[in-house]
């Protein structure tokens, strides 16, 4: 086809739907992939389902397929903790070709070592979290504490009459529960436990400042430490399951004041030390998910090319010899010459010394609808598409959008301001398409 047939047709097939033709392919096994990776990128073959009476598991590439959909499983799990770490992925628009069936096991690989290298990080990371979200609650807990201790121990100011050590003794006589709540059920919480004990306990309750983030989704969470004076060894163990029931975090806490001196002293020198550490993993996860988000958009092209080919292949049927495939598809006529140079090209790739065959069917059967669109016209057709696509041959609207549509428009807005406003917003997409387009996923927006 000279370069005046191909515009002309390109033509034809935009004002009204190409002319199709039923074509049967024989394709040699080991070079059935690279043919069908090269009529992928042509984008003119639609293919017949020749085994519709077998299920989706009983075809001959389904393991191929399931392998796709676990690489793919892979990939979206990369992308939410890129997504999770606000990481920008990189993508210029790349369209890279089918990989080769060995560079499948590569992919796999390479998918593998970064969700296993991730998942590693990514569970240190929480564990270190959780160990400095338990010191950190500690610390407001020794800190909090002492000063309720001191209240208890301070003598009331209308019994200044009795000794001190008196007071001291019967505070030391006192057993205590310390820990930590979330602050939205200390109310409920000191309810129960003024029920549950008969008014029998004395509780004391001071609010964290500072938000706490949860280890595991990093949520900020409100919390308040608390302090319930009780005596009796019955009382503890009601007041210890009352606080496993609102899931309270409950931290031991020395009575004497120098100990629990000594013991902040050594939690604020942990946590420096976790932040430390905390900062490298930290790190590490980050390097990790940059390598992964400057290739991670050419990887799902990969992938879903490879598994667009293997679902094409399981359309195929054998031949009576096992060693061949047959394909029936629909065709544009006059595409049928760039068909037929596309599988030589895959024959070649796959080295294959057997050419594939192409050979017309007649039928009867109505063709599909096959309308030639480009980036400017394919907004308009799938508008079009839409409301219902035209039938076999039938004239396409699409075209006399183009001019009909922003003349509606006009009507809608007839006035200068609005149509220059148009005017500078058309000429703004003009000037960033490919910005947009890289970051455009929802169809919606694709299509206005």
């Amino acid at each position: 086809m000279n370069q005046y047939d191909k515009t002309d047709y390109k033509a034809q097939s935009t004002f009204r739907s190409a002319e199709m033709c039923l074509c049967q392919i024989f394709l040699q096994s080991e070079s059935a992939y690279a043919c069908v990776a090269e009529l992928g990128e042509l984008g003119v073959v639609q293919f017949r389902d020749l085994s519709p009476d077998l299920n989706l598991f009983q075809r001959k590439y389904v393991n191929e397929v399931r392998r796709c959909d676990e690489m793919e499983r892979k990939l979206r799990y990369l992308e939410a903790e890129i997504n999770k770490d606000k990481i920008r992925m990189s993508y210029k628009g790349e369209n890279p070709p089918a990989p080769e069936p060995r560079e499948i096991i590569d992919l796999e690989s390479t998918f593998e070592k970064l969700e296993n290298e991730l998942k590693e990080v990514t569970q240190n990371e929480i564990t270190l979290r959780t160990h400095f979200l338990e010191l950190t609650e500690l610390k407001h807990v020794l800190e909090k504490t002492t000063i309720f201790l001191e209240g208890v121990y301070e003598p009331p100011e209308d019994q200044t009459n009795f000794p001190n050590e008196e007071g001291r003794a019967l505070a030391a006589r006192l057993g205590f529960v310390t820990g930590v709540i979330v602050r939205d059920k200390l109310r409920t919480f000191e309810n129960v436990i003024w029920r549950v004990c008969r008014g029998n306990v004395f509780i004391r309750q001071a609010e964290i400042e500072d938000a706490l983030e949860d280890p595991a989704t990093r949520a900020k969470t409100h919390k308040s430490v608390f302090i319930i004076f009780y005596q009796g060894d019955q009382l503890k163990v009601r007041v210890v399951k009352v606080c496993e029931g609102f899931r309270a975090t409950i931290y031991p806490c020395p009575e004497n004041f120098s100990e629990r001196h000594a013991m902040a002293i050594v939690v604020k020198s942990r946590i420096k030390d976790l932040n430390i550490i905390l900062d490298q993993t930290n790190g590490h996860r980050k390097r990790v998910l940059k390598t992964a988000a400057k290739k991670i958009k050419v990887w799902y092209i990969k992938v879903r090319k490879i598994k667009s080919i293997f679902h094409t292949l399981n359309l195929l049927n054998m031949d009576v010899t096992k060693k061949g495939l047959i394909a029936e598809c629909w065709v544009p006529c006059l595409e049928i010459n760039n068909i037929s140079i596309a599988l030589r090209r895959g024959t070649e790739a796959s080295g294959s010394s057997v050419p594939p065959i192409l050979n017309k069917i007649n039928t009867n059967e109505t063709p599909p609808t096959y309308i030639h669109v480009n980036k400017f016209t394919s907004a308009f057709q799938s508008m079009i598409d839409s409301y219902g696509i035209a039938s076999y041959r039938e004239i396409n609207p699409a075209p006399f959008t183009i001019i009909s549509f922003p003349f509606l428009f006009a009507v809608m807005f007839g006035d200068i301001g609005h149509g220059l406003i148009m005017t500078l917003f058309a000429a703004w997409m003009v000037i960033k398409e490919k910005a947009i387009k890289n970051k455009i996923n929802s169809e919606v927006i694709v299509i206005y």
